[in-house]
């Protein structure tokens, strides 16, 4: 791994905003680094408002959107919430629709077949509404490239507002209104909401010409910090709010249906790391395994017994999913062994009978082993379908456009995307696709990166310094955990493998034999030699609490060693 330090603020500026705020130079460095410079900044990131959400009347389209809304609901007719069936399509569905029903009766869901109808906006579901009478779809989380599928909806009389988050094309698609903070003529002050965010600020102006206040939706946030979470956007600006109060609101006052999933996995109080992998692969497993209306009806579900038969099913579609996921990550990871000679830049494998759903997580993993820009393929109707993963520095997103001529549709984000090509077109696209990432990749980035926030010593590590880093929370993109490296540590002599196959390092050591601190590094048993020979080592770690038979004592969290 590359460990990459952090510079360093200029000394007089941590003093400066240690003095102000009245706290240790250290976390005054940690604030500076996260772009926080002033008293009142220091305030807003440690006590989030949601007084400070923007209005989403600054959002291109937002007018015209509430107004066609407003206008379908005076007209009596009939409106369909159309979403993406991962978690971010779902929430922003069951967000939007429990909102509508809330006060018009004339609301419906619709989640596209993962299998049969493919990512986005379809055909069918237009096909759907026409003949079933709706004249308007919200469209959310997914639309912004739909262009020839809302024109086939303009010709049938069907109107379209999207709500998406993803990166348009040259052209916007010709509907009522596109929401969207990604549109290049978009003024909106921050521009990486997730989609059921976006979804979120078309319900807040809704509210806002109907005499509501923000407190009266803080009861949808659950979904959307799930959605933050789960799509791995941003936890800055005006996410941290949304993610802060939607913790909350999941922790205190959660909707039936997170009660329910809460209620099997036992666990008291969730952070966003909780949510990203308890609730949200439970919610993405029925899209994947089985349809994504499953998610919509348990997140929608008002009563309890009915929840409950809803999250032990999807908790089913769960345990399926993970089986399946092992078995094809085994089958990927032969696949490129046996291809090795080839394998440059990238990661490419293809097998015509994996299951779609989980090509996604299969790259994540992949790219996790080899730390390649990645794309796993498999068969869907007469195409090939493949999820792409990226590396840490590295826009896969700008490299699928560079290889547009043999994909027949794309979308996503800097880091993950979702494409389709003609099965003729595998090999040139494989091809094209190594020759792209090697021209343009820097070769360093094909290197795991660490962070390093500060180098310490032992002796800054106190339960009061943990106290102030938990108030950092939630992390995520933008505003990751503190991560802290300390030189010249010895082993007290304790150090041993641990867990199945001793693939986990504990240990506990010492600094100018003045501290003891023990920690632990989950799959570092390999690091056990350099730590065992009573010679100076380097560790990179977060700062975390141990709790053994009732004692709690702070530890160190290994994350690697030199």
């Amino acid at each position: 791994m590359r460990w990459t330090i952090k510079p360093k603020p200029e000394a007089a500026e941590i003093y400066q905003l240690a003095k102000a705020l009245k706290v240790d130079v250290l976390v005054a460095q940690l604030l500076l680094q996260r772009g926080i410079k002033t008293y009142d900044e220091a305030k807003s990131f440690f006590r989030p408002k949601l007084e400070a959400l923007h209005d989403p009347f600054l959002m291109k389209d937002m007018d015209v959107a509430v107004l066609r809304i407003e206008t379908a609901i005076a007209n009596n007719e009939n409106i369909l919430v159309f979403g993406d069936y991962d978690v971010d399509g779902t929430t922003a569905v069951a967000l939007v629709s429990s909102y509508l029903l809330g006060y018009y009766p004339n609301v419906a869901t619709y989640i596209p077949d993962r299998y049969t109808e493919g990512y986005g906006v379809s055909y069918m579901g237009i096909d759907f509404a026409e003949d079933n009478g709706f004249s308007l779809i919200i469209a959310l989380d997914c639309g912004v490239k739909a262009i020839d599928k809302v024109a086939y909806a303009k010709e049938k009389g069907v109107d379209f507002i999207i709500c998406d988050h993803h990166r348009p094309g040259e052209k916007l698609p010709e509907a009522v209104a596109v929401l969207d903070p990604k549109r290049s003529d978009c003024d909106y002050p921050y521009d990486e909401l997730c989609g059921c965010g976006v979804g979120f600020k078309l319900i807040q102006a809704l509210g806002s010409r109907r005499g509501e206040t923000i407190y009266d939706q803080t009861q949808y946030l659950d979904l959307v910090a799930t959605a933050i979470g789960a799509d791995i956007v941003p936890i800055t600006g005006e996410n941290r709010i949304l993610a802060f109060y939607g913790l909350q609101v999941i922790n205190e006052a959660p909707r039936i249906g997170f009660k329910a999933i809460i209620d099997q996995v036992n666990k008291a109080t969730l952070t966003i790391t909780d949510v990203v992998f308890i609730i949200a692969p439970r919610i993405n497993a029925a899209g994947r395994m089985k349809h994504g209306q499953h998610a919509v009806n348990l997140l929608t579900e008002t009563n309890l017994e009915q929840a409950a038969k809803f999250a032990a099913e999807i908790e089913k579609f769960n345990t399926d999913r993970r089986e399946l996921d092992q078995e094809i990550t085994q089958e990927a990871l032969l696949q490129i062994q046996q291809n090795q000679e080839e394998e440059g830049f990238t990661s490419v494998v293809y097998n015509e009978t994996w299951h779609k759903g989980v090509i996604g997580i299969v790259a994540s993993r992949l790219t996790e082993t080899y730390y390649r820009p990645t794309l796993v393929f498999t068969k869907s109707g007469n195409k090939l379908a493949a999820s792409a993963r990226s590396v840490k520095g590295f826009d896969v997103y700008n490299a699928l456009e560079d290889c547009s001529d043999y994909i027949e549709q794309f979308g996503g984000h800097k880091y993950a995307a979702g494409l389709t090509l003609l099965e003729e077109q595998y090999h040139n696209f494989k091809h094209q696709f190594e020759k792209v990432v090697k021209e343009s990749i820097d070769p360093q980035l094909l290197v795991p990166e660490i962070t390093v926030d500060a180098v310490i010593e032992l002796k800054d590590i106190t339960p009061k310094l943990l106290r102030i880093i938990n108030q950092f929370a939630p992390f995520g993109p933008g505003n990751m955990s503190p991560t802290f490296m300390a030189e010249n540590l010895i082993d007290t002599g304790y150090a041993k493998g641990v867990g199945a196959e001793e693939a986990h390092l504990k240990l506990a050591v010492t600094q100018n034999d003045s501290y003891k601190i023990g920690g632990i590094g989950f799959n570092l048993g390999d690091k056990l030699p350099l730590v065992t020979s009573r010679k100076p080592f380097s560790a990179v770690f977060s700062i975390d609490e141990n709790e053994w038979q009732g004692n709690v004592s702070l530890q160190l969290k290994l994350k690697d060693i030199k």
